[in-house]
């Protein structure tokens, strides 16, 4: 397994497809990260689409979408469904942000944080708009998830960075 890109590190460039809720449309596309450059980006990795904690974390950051958007920050939130399954997901929650799909699960690999057995350790990271790791979180167990209040907390700091 690689390491989990630490403080300061750019973060290797990836490719996935993914899809996202505009008014009732599901808008399908592949989403790359260094095509975000330029502007702070969370990257939040979940182990499942409509499961307990996992719906409970998406359902948070998407309704406090503003505490991102206000910083100048997308948020992307990453699991190894499928984009049929992200789709069913974000139209049964209204989730607003973009849902990726993993699904062979080599980005989870490469930020470190695939698992046997549960297939990825719930995970946020937020990356500087130079493409650097500003802050990171992992999950040892997945039954709790960082708010958005934290994450707003950290993407302050690297505007007065």
């Amino acid at each position: 397994m690689a390491a989990s890109p630490e403080h300061g590190q750019s973060v290797a460039d990836f490719t996935l497809p993914g899809g996202i809720l505009v008014d009732d449309v599901f808008e399908r596309r592949d989403f790359t990260l260094s095509g975000q450059r330029g502007r702070p980006l969370v990257i939040a990795f979940y182990p499942g689409d409509d499961t307990s904690v996992c719906t409970k974390q998406l359902c948070s950051y998407s309704s406090g979408l503003e505490s991102f958007t206000d910083c100048g920050a997308e948020v992307w939130a990453v699991s190894p469904q499928s984009v049929d399954s992200h789709e069913s997901f974000a139209r049964k929650y209204g989730l607003r942000m973009p849902l990726l799909a993993d699904t062979d699960r080599a980005v989870s690999r490469a930020f470190g944080i695939a698992a046997p057995g549960i297939g990825l350790r719930r995970a946020v990271f937020v990356i500087a708009a130079d493409g650097t790791l500003h802050w990171k979180h992992v999950a040892l167990f997945g039954a709790t998830f960082q708010s958005k209040e934290t994450l707003a907390r950290q993407l302050a700091a690297l505007q007065d960075a």
